[in-house]
């Protein structure tokens, strides 16, 4: 649980630096998009997605 923790600071980090640098924000939208996925995917297997 504390990876997950960490991955979504460092998603939510990485998604603020975006509005200042041009180049990071199609970068974090696709990590955005696989963060999403993972969520869904942890819903379907039926575990807890938070």
């Amino acid at each position: 649980m504390d990876l997950f923790w960490t991955i979504v600071v460092i998603l939510v980090i990485m998604w603020l630096l975006g509005y200042g640098f041009g180049y990071l924000g199609s970068l974090i939208h696709i990590l955005l998009v696989i963060a999403i996925i993972v969520v869904l995917v942890r819903i379907i297997q039926g575990r807890r997605p938070v």
